[in-house]
């Protein structure tokens, strides 16, 4: 995926769950179905494209491991193209505009956008043609009516109106009525000499809600303009009602096609965040593994650690390796780890990001490293902080041991056992002693892992192991202070910086001191009465430099089918003659610098279109492009970016561009990009070609407005 330099659908989401249940209730409505058919358009868009096609059926089989549904490849495409025929005979699609709302000049344009905005533009007109033309006439009616009863009131009144306190009127919307009423008051002639406007106003009566009440003292109509209300409100619930027959109906029929539904938009919402994944992780330098063989024995030693896990530049997921703030660790592992380190130091940071890299490796996934070498492990087991728990009547120290004895009854030589702190919540001595044990059975069982402490005691102990190795969170000396690097390293780290972050945390001074009384003469007496008698070097230093100030942060725990219409034919045609354009001027140029020695090689100019529902594959992230946007009034606009995919989003994002095509192609770098776009700018005009940006032709960081291809301006 990550290769891929076609455009990619968008990638339509619908739930299936959902799906089943508004077809099955016969309740999808116009939305739903647009959505069901750019699901259906999609995977025949990955059909009709060689290098999707071949992503369309490798997720064939993930896809019937989710739905339980097993459908040929094949069968899938035949389905898709049918179904969505069928959706596309019925439903009004967005591009279609031959269901505008009604509009005539006296009637307030608020009243037929009410009255028929939730049926029109649903269903396609042939369908309904009959109601349509009912509720065009009933419209026509109603206006007439408004016309003959109200415009010459309205236009006595305004031949009589004085400046303070005259007769005032208008045609409005009654929105809570429905209705398009007269509203006025002090209009009516004081007496009666039969000039224009006196007969409309005596054919006035209050206006009445549905219940025959009054609406007001300002509130008029006529029985005209009623009986022609009353025409227009039948002809529209009639269209109405046929267009909810219809949905149901299509409801009905693709109840048959439901299996297909389903497992086309499961398979799109895994195609949608695989990508989604792919484009991230190339965001942040993420690579995919080797994944290796994870068969492992007694008797068959590891040959160039090929039976073992090495990921070199590891970094904790949750951080953004390009923005500078992740320490990278290089990660060997040819057997069990025990692992020491100080407070804060990085050994619960390490842990999961370990366990994170190797389950996104063994998945197929991209992980946050610069290479990795991961087995095929059976099982990864992962045990942090303990906590309690009272409704099972447990204590921390007792859940721990549960989840441990799942660990040690489950781990084979091929898994991957990761054990955060342990035994950390019982007394030192016999805690110890079980967490000296529980390594013993590991080492034997011959699994790869990692199992920090914080009991140092267990270096005292007479273990029975062969494999084990110590590995330690650096820690430097700076300042009279010690710091920890967060750096894995081979050896021993006594060093817990207990006090020291008891201080960072606001523990008061004197209660830090005392403690620091009591621990030197704790010690003191220990070394006196030989209880401790480890010769164990302690490995606390890296050598790093005082300098050194990185600091980890914590983890929280349509596409539409091409629809042949004129527009559309168009916009190909436009889309061709531009492409045309590109190739020829930007290859003059290319040769130029070729000849003058600027680059190795003549750079092939490739374009690729994006669609109106498309988006830039995964393969641009980070490259540099130079890209037009073919914009609906066939206006270009030229631009270069390092992220396509954030321009292509931001351009869309402005009113009246949702649907704005796209060409681009990569070159190696940007300031070859930036000489492109200027000479693009200035040479497309000249080729008939009307832009929006010629301005930036002209601009310091573009070049000039006489640019040749001789002397082209470079963007630094």
């Amino acid at each position: 995926m990550s290769d891929i330099t076609c455009s990619i659908p968008e990638f339509t989401c619908v739930s299936p769950a959902k799906l089943v249940k508004l077809l099955e209730l016969r309740e999808a409505n116009h939305i739903e179905f647009c959505r069901i058919k750019n699901v259906l358009d999609e995977i025949l868009q990955m059909h009709k494209t060689p290098e999707l096609c071949e992503i369309l059926q490798l997720l064939m089989d993930p896809t019937w491991v989710a739905t339980g549904l097993k459908i040929d490849f094949e069968t899938l495409v035949n389905e898709c193209e049918s179904t969505s025929g069928r959706i596309g005979e019925m439903i009004s699609l967005d591009y279609e505009r031959d269901q505008k709302l009604s509009s005539f000049p006296i009637v307030p344009s608020e009243f037929f956008e009410d009255m028929e905005s939730s049926w029109k533009g649903r269903i396609k007109r042939i369908h309904i043609e009959e109601a349509f033309a009912e509720v065009e006439k009933a419209a026509e009616a109603l206006s007439l009516a408004v016309t003959e009863d109200f415009v010459p009131i309205l236009s006595r009144i305004k031949a009589t109106t004085a400046p303070l306190g005259g007769p005032k009127g208008e045609i409005l919307y009654a929105r809570e009525h429905e209705a398009v009423w007269f509203k006025g008051k002090r209009f009516a002639p004081a007496v009666w000499a039969g000039t224009p406007g006196e007969k409309q106003i005596k054919q006035l009566k209050p206006a009445l809600d549905s219940k025959g009440r009054k609406v007001g003292e300002e509130w008029f109509t006529t029985m005209k303009v009623e009986d022609a209300l009353t025409r227009y409100h039948e002809a529209g619930a009639k269209a109405k009602t046929r267009v909810l027959e219809l949905l149901r109906g299509l409801s009905s029929d693709l109840q048959a096609k439901i299996n297909i539904l389903v497992f086309s938009s499961m398979l799109l919402v895994i195609a949608k965040a695989l990508f989604a994944h792919v484009s991230e992780g190339r965001r942040r330098k993420w690579v995919f593994p080797t994944l290796g063989e994870s068969y492992r024995s007694k008797d068959v030693k590891p040959v160039n650690g090929e039976n073992g896990m090495k990921i070199v530049g590891l970094s904790p997921y949750w951080l953004d390796v390009a923005e500078g703030s992740a320490v990278n660790n290089t990660v060997d592992m040819q057997s069990l780890f025990l692992l020491t380190g100080p407070n804060g130091g990085g050994k619960s940071s390490l842990l999961r990001s370990i366990c994170a890299a190797a389950l996104l490796g063994i998945c197929g996934f991209m992980v946050p490293a610069e290479s990795a070498l991961i087995p095929h492990f059976d099982s990864i087991m992962l045990h942090m902080k303990s906590y309690d728990s009272p409704s099972d009547g447990k204590s921390s120290f007792q859940v721990e041991m549960s989840e441990i004895r799942s660990i040690v009854s489950g781990a084979t030589k091929r898994s991957l056992v990761l054990v955060d702190e342990i035994c950390r919540g019982t007394e030192t001595a016999k805690g110890t002693c079980i967490a000296g044990s529980i390594v013993e059975t590991l080492d034997t069982i011959g699994c790869l892992g990692i199992i920090s402490t914080h009991l140092h005691g267990i270096f005292s102990l007479p273990l029975n192991t062969k494999n084990t190795v110590y590995k330690a969170m650096g820690t430097v000396y700076v300042d009279g202070q010690t710091k920890p690097t967060w750096k894995l390293m081979d050896g021993i780290c006594r060093e817990s910086l207990a006090f020291e972050t008891a201080k960072k945390e606001g523990i008061p001074e004197i209660i830090i001191e005392r403690a620091e009384d009591l621990y030197h003469s704790a010690y003191a007496n220990e070394v006196l009465l030989g209880k401790n008698g480890t010769k164990l070097e302690q490995f606390c230093s890296t050598g790093f430099s005082s300098s050194d100030k990185s600091h980890p942060q914590s983890s929280s725990g349509k596409v539409e089918a091409v629809h042949k219409t004129g527009s559309t034919n168009r916009m190909e045609v436009l889309q061709k003659e531009v492409e045309s354009a590109i190739i020829v001027i930007c290859r003059k140029m290319l040769i130029e610098l070729y000849k003058e020695e600027k680059t190795s090689e003549i750079t092939d100019i490739h374009c690729v279109p994006i669609g109106a529902r498309e988006q830039p594959p995964p393969s641009t992230i980070g490259v540099s492009c130079v890209y037009v946007i073919l914009r609906p009034d066939r206006r270009l606009y030229v631009g270069q970016t390092d992220d396509l995919e954030g321009r292509v989003r931001a351009h869309r994002s402005k009113e009246g561009m949702q649907n704005t095509n796209f060409l681009y192609f990569t070159v190696p770098g940007k300031s070859l990009a930036c000489q492109l776009e200027t000479l693009l700018i200035n040479q497309l005009p000249n080729q008939g070609f009307h832009l929006t940006n010629v301005a930036d032709g002209k601009h310091r960081n573009f070049g000039t407005s006489n640019l040749a291809l001789d002397g082209l301006a470079v963007c630094r």
